[in-house]
Order: structure tokens, then C-alpha cells, then sequence
């Protein structure tokens, strides 16, 4: 049984041997291996407060596009509506300026239906009065000695005119 129990100094000797490793380690291991997992772990929550930091912005940046969006479609909107309202004004100015146009057109043709109706009046009134000369004409060229002569004559010459 000897094997199996140490001595008195093997378990001091092992004991000293254990502390001064225990603080080597913990002098020149433990120190740098926390300072790692510390760095590490102060490396992940940057990471993820940067995470959270680029997931507030993204959603900052889709909020400012819906608002982008927004108003590009209210401006569309806008200037489709002006657009319209363009297109309504023009037309009407067309129509008024078309209008205006026929009813210049109308009153110079009835300017020039009058303008010819004068003349074919002043035309007849010049044919009414060679008609009267040529009857005068007639009338003086015949010797008129009776009342029964001058009679048939008018009658004569009227019934020429009626037949012209």
C-alpha cells in the first residue's frame, strides 16, 4: 500500500509545484486569455450595436424613401393634373379661337352675299332704267296723234317687257 499513498513531501513538493504553476498561469495565461475573451466580447457587442446602428438607419432610409416615393407620386400626380388642365385650356382656347375664325369667315360671306346682292339691285335698276329710255325712246319716235294709238302702244310694249 505504500504505492498508493504519497508521502508527506511529494504532496508538499506537488501542492508547491501547483501554486507556482497556478500563479504563472494566472500571471502570464489567464491575463492575456481574458483580455482576449474581454476584447472578444467587447468586439461582439460593438458588432452588435453597429448592427443595431445599420438596422435603425436601413430603417430610417426605407422610411425616408417611402416618403421619397411619396412625394414623387403626389409631384407626378401634380404635374398630371397640370398637364390636364393644359390640355383643357388649350382646347378650349382652340375651340373659342375656331369659333371666333367662323364667325369671321360668316360675316365677310355675308359681307360679300350683300355686297353682290347691291350690285345685281344696282344691275336690274340700270337694266329698269335702259328699259324705261328704250320704251321712252319708242314712245316719242312714233307719232302719237290719238289716244287709241298710244294705248295700244303701252300695251304693245308691255307685253314685250312681260315676254323679256
Amino acid at each position: 500500500m505504500e504505492l498508493v499513498t504519497p508521502d508527506l513531501g511529494l504532496a508538499v513538493w506537488t501542492t508547491l509545484a501547483f501554486l507556482i504553476l497556478l500563479v504563472l498561469l494566472r500571471k502570464f495565461a489567464w491575463g492575456p486569455i481574458l483580455g482576449a475573451v474581454k476584447d472578444r466580447e467587447e468586439s461582439i457587442e460593438k458588432a452588435l450595436s453597429a448592427a443595431e446602428e445599420a438596422k435603425k438607419e436601413m430603417a430610417a432610409l426605407h422610411a425616408s424613401n417611402e416618403a421619397l416615393l411619396k412625394e414623387a407620386r403626389e409631384e407626378r400626380d401634380k404635374l398630371l393634373a397640370e398637364a390636364r388642365d393644359t390640355k383643357d385650356q388649350i382646347v378650349a382656347e382652340a375651340k373659342t379661337s375656331a369659333k371666333a375664325e367662323a364667325e369671321k369667315i360668316m360675316k365677310q360671306a355675308n359681307e360679300a352675299i350683300e355686297l353682290e346682292k347691291k350690285a345685281a339691285l344696282t344691275e336690274i335698276k340700270n337694266q329698269v332704267a335702259v328699259l324705261s329710255l328704250e320704251i321712252a325712246e319708242k314712245v316719242v319716235k312714233e307719232q302719237l296723234s290719238s289716244d287709241d294709238k298710244q294705248k295700244a302702244l303701252v300695251d304693245k310694249l308691255i307685253d314685250e317687257v312681260k315676254l323679256n
